[in-house]
């Protein structure tokens, strides 16, 4: 009886699960028009108050308190909430239309709200994971070269890897004696674990991830939503089925 009653209040209260809304909303464009109306909406009372001291006063205080609640609700995001195996095996955006965009505020503004702020980071994340990916390796190939200890480590760590392999595979250590297998593996990674020690190889990597994620997190706050030229993955296949006459 409750059920049927909110129904008839609210005939919109359906339930509808976030892949299929997320999909329809990007589908249809109302992501891109939620962005730029909502960064519209916030900078027209900007332009309409007039200025005197106290005013000015007041609204440099609650920008700086809108400033410090975005930047809390941007580092607290998870931006991988709703990132798919479909958003990575899909193909890579261009890196200078589609990934940079174009210079000044064409492109890039700071998100005004905090929901404008994860609607960006999310659906930034799910447009550029493979930008971001390549970008993540630039990094950390960036951090190895600065600390010529770390890339020594890690080419003496795909050595050690790959002298395992061979012997694994040259002696066929995996059916003949599987326990010295065992053995040899343990050794490998017992070595592994030296070398990053002695290297400092993980300073590298929680350099290569920090400096990523904060990239990251700056991109997708700063960038825009603009209509996306790619094709949704979850509807390629279906777009891609001749029409039947």
């Amino acid at each position: 009886m409750s059920s049927s009653s909110s129904f008839k209040a609210n005939p919109l209260s359906l339930s509808v699960p976030d892949p299929a809304l997320d999909r329809w909303l990007r589908d249809s464009g109302y992501l891109d028009l939620l962005d730029s109306s909502t960064s519209a909406a916030t900078a027209a009372p900007s332009r309409a108050t007039p200025i005197n001291p106290t005013s000015a006063s007041s609204g440099a205080a609650a920008d700086v308190l809108a400033f410090a609640r975005t930047f809390a609700s941007v580092l607290a995001l998870n931006p991988f909430a709703r990132l798919s195996t479909a958003d990575l095996a899909a193909p890579t955006p261009s890196w200078s239309l589609a990934f940079l965009g174009l210079p000044g505020a064409t492109s890039y503004s700071w998100p005004p709200t905090p929901t404008q702020a994860r609607l960006r980071v999310q659906e930034n994340v799910r447009r550029y994971a493979r930008n971001y990916a390549a970008l993540s390796i630039l990094v950390f190939a960036c951090c190895l070269y600065r600390m010529p200890m770390a890339l020594l480590g890690m080419l003496a760590i795909l050595v050690v890897w790959e002298g395992v392999r061979y012997c694994r595979e040259r002696w066929e250590l995996a059916t003949r004696s599987p326990g010295v297998g065992q053995v040899l593996l343990h050794c490998a990674q017992i070595g592994t674990v030296v070398l990053v020690c002695v290297c400092n190889l993980q300073f590298a990597l929680v350099y290569a991830i920090g400096l990523s994620y904060a990239v990251m997190l700056l991109h997708a706050s700063f960038r825009k939503l603009t209509p996306s030229s790619l094709p949704d993955p979850g509807n390629r296949n279906r777009r891609a089925q001749p029409k039947r006459s």
